[in-house]
């Protein structure tokens, strides 16, 4: 028989880097969840994306047992890392806080094909440049 499900939980975490503290204790302890054992197989999961922020859903089960799945890290963190900025403009349709070319875009958007709503490889580019728009990143 399948477990019941408790509840849904998601994250958003440094690759390799968890720990108990806030915002992984709170949300995982109020579920009776071993934060723990989380934080150690989250960690060894993700050691090899350290510097980027990988988003994970967790499953909890009654009987206090969880399952977690990671997802791809966020476009915006991406377009930042390959256009070597800081963060996003403050104005982006007047500010250029850095530029990435379409195959840095499709790169991108290869990585995160899995968590678009789109199977389209065009579409998924177009979403992609989107996000580098309003982030004030230009593309070449």
């Amino acid at each position: 028989m399948a477990k019941k499900i408790k509840a849904f939980v998601k994250l958003a975490l440094a690759a390799g880097k968890a720990t108990p503290a806030p915002p992984v204790g709170p949300a995982l302890g109020q579920h009776g969840v071993n934060i723990a054992g989380f934080c150690k197989e989250y960690n060894a999961k993700t050691t090899d994306k350290v510097g980027l922020i990988i988003p994970v859903k967790i499953t909890i089960y009654d009987d206090r047992s969880y399952s977690f799945v990671l997802k791809s890290p966020p476009a915006s963190i991406l377009l930042a890392k390959y256009a070597n900025a800081k963060k996003g403009a403050a104005q982006p349709n007047r500010e250029v806080v850095g530029s990435v070319t379409l195959k840095q875009i499709q790169e991108i958007a290869t990585i995160k094909m899995a968590d678009l709503n789109t199977n389209d490889m065009e579409k998924a580019v177009l979403i992609i440049m989107g996000t580098a728009k309003s982030m004030g990143i230009k593309v070449n």
